[in-house]
């Protein structure tokens, strides 16, 4: 879950919703060669299915320490460690590269926490599942998942600033990114002149301590669906 807080309320985005996000602001990016790119709809896909491990994990929202929604970020070792094999694996049964693809995006978002202990299991086998998926694909595409991953990366890093409200600059790969109000604006411009419009489904529910992880799923539940919207620009 992706959690904003704000002076009233606590507004909780599902992941799965914050990568199907990440993947439309993709499939207008013009930059790196991506629309020419003969992989562009695995990496799309790929993209959009990267959240799918915490669609169990968001069907049930649980309290913290201090009684608040926990995140993704604050989420127990043992959630973040499950999620990915789960998504990798439903993925590799008919889409290697892209199980791939994920394989090496939990490698890389946990890198800082390779050298630690209760971490080897875990990088051990998602290096497996890497390994293993890209043996399912040709030589050509196996050799250009470090290139085709940085789109996937992007995509993750758009979609966490909008849905996280996220205000501080951020610079990635070669892109200065921000968010100012609904606005997300990239610099240089990866969207040859595009305002690209951004849609996420939201859940708000009011920012009070939450007892039991049964009360704040009842508040989830009764809370009513809505967008947060705003626009992707580029800029020169």
């Amino acid at each position: 879950m992706i959690v904003q807080t704000t002076e009233t309320d606590f507004v909780l985005i599902r992941q799965p919703d914050h990568a199907r996000l990440a993947a439309r602001l993709m499939a207008a990016w013009q930059d790196g060669g991506l629309p020419a790119n003969p992989r562009r709809e695995t990496i799309l896909a790929s993209t959009a299915a990267h959240d799918d491990g915490w669609i169990e994990e968001d069907a049930a929202p649980i309290v913290s320490a201090d009684s608040r929604p926990v995140d993704f970020i604050t989420a127990e070792l043992a959630v973040k460690q499950r999620v990915w094999p789960r998504v990798v694996g439903s993925l590799a049964r008919d889409h290697p590269y892209a199980a791939a693809l994920v394989a090496q995006h939990a490698l890389t978002v946990y890198v800082d926490h390779q050298g630690k202990p209760e971490w080897q299991a875990f990088f051990a086998g998602m290096a497996d599942l890497r390994k293993a998926t890209l043996a399912r694909c040709d030589d050509a595409t196996a050799a250009a998942i470090d290139q085709d991953y940085r789109f996937l990366r992007m995509g993750d890093i758009l979609s966490l600033i909008f849905c996280g409200g996220w205000r501080q600059p951020y610079e990635h790969d070669g892109h200065f990114i921000r968010r100012d109000d609904d606005m997300l604006t990239v610099t240089p411009d990866p969207f040859a002149g595009q305002i690209i419009d951004i849609t996420v489904e939201a859940r708000r529910i009011p920012r009070q301590p939450y007892r039991s992880d049964a009360e704040l799923s009842a508040a989830y539940a009764a809370a009513t669906i809505e967008w947060l919207r705003g626009t992707a620009a580029g800029r020169s």
